[in-house]
């Protein structure tokens, strides 16, 4: 019986040659980040502005957004930002940190129930203080900054130095091309982002070292190869693992998004954007570095070192 195959045996495509592309293209994509970044900023959610949710489902029919906003606006506590989410007439609410510490904040639920509870159920209440959130964007941002400097430091032991620097610049560019799915789609960035962040980093630091475990070794089987000719064939041979494993699971993250429901979805769409994001740059941004790197001598370094140690290991026994 023969197997499924998604991507066929003995594969030939020229993957480095689409580096005059995927270069310009990250490029420009992350000039624009930057420029996003400036601009527009994140849209920080609750977790790290502080302020009032509620999460509302109308009893009956469709709900009347316009309604909302505009009873939500005379309560008294600034513009509210009114959304509907879902198919099952579900709005949610957000209200600024108002000042007066929790009392205050908890006025906000006060009137919005006495406004909304007799044509709409309240399904989730959120409130965050000001102190909270302060602390939650510094434990966030303290988390996110120390487990890429962990990624970092361990890609630079696991590889030699031209391969490490290739994986750096691929879990770098997978962060920042992540950032940029936040900015442009305004997607709310709270404490979910950053698990996704985090996520996405362990996943593009799988897809490097896949790649590149393969090509180390591709190095020393054949030393006379050309080197675009040896990662060319380095992604090929390992083209079908990763389609596989990509393919599996980004049917897992749109299950999640389909049916999942709201508090997840976010979750399930930075990861599903993260998912394409590392293929791409395991193949088409960190392997092509490696055409600027003397990968050669490194692997002839090698050589010498494990000759030099199987030399001492005969000499012992002797």
């Amino acid at each position: 019986m023969r197997l499924l195959r998604i991507v066929p045996d003995n594969t030939t495509f020229k993957i480095v040659r689409f580096r005059r592309f995927s270069y310009p293209f990250s490029a420009a994509y992350s000039l624009l980040v930057i420029a996003l970044f400036l601009t527009i900023g994140l849209n920080f959610g609750i977790d790290f502005r502080g302020g009032t949710l509620i999460e509302m489902q109308s009893k009956a029919g469709r709900p009347d957004i316009a309604s909302v906003r505009q009873t939500a606006h005379g309560l008294g506590f600034g513009e509210a930002e009114v959304q509907e989410f879902g198919s099952g007439g579900e709005i949610s609410m957000r209200f600024a940190l108002q000042p007066g510490g929790e009392v205050a904040q908890q006025q906000v639920v006060v009137k919005a129930r006495d406004a909304f509870s007799s044509t709409y159920d309240f399904r989730r209440v959120e409130t965050v203080g000001p102190r909270v959130s302060g602390e939650l964007v510094q434990a966030g941002t303290l988390g996110v900054v120390l487990a890429i400097v962990g990624v970092l430091i361990y890609l630079w032991f696991r590889f030699e130095m031209p391969l490490a620097i290739g994986a750096i610049l691929g879990t770098l560019h997978d962060i920042v091309l992540t950032m940029g799915f936040f900015l442009i789609t305004q997607l709310e960035f709270n404490l979910t982002s950053i698990a996704a962040i985090l996520t996405i980093v362990g996943y593009s630091l799988n897809e490097t070292v896949v790649v590149f475990d393969r090509t180390r070794e591709l190095l020393r089987r054949y030393k006379t190869m050309p080197v675009a000719d040896l990662l060319d064939l380095s992604v090929n041979s390992t083209l079908s693992r990763t389609a596989i494993t990509s393919t599996t699971t980004v049917l897992a993250l749109i299950a999640l998004v389909l049916f999942g429901g709201s508090a997840i979805e976010g979750f399930a769409l930075v990861m599903l954007f993260g998912v394409v994001v590392c293929t791409y740059s395991a193949m088409f941004i960190s392997t092509p570095v490696l055409l600027y790197m003397d990968v050669r001598s490194m692997a002839a370094r090698e050589d010498a070192l494990e000759k030099s140690v199987a030399a001492g290991k005969a000499k012992a026994k002797a």
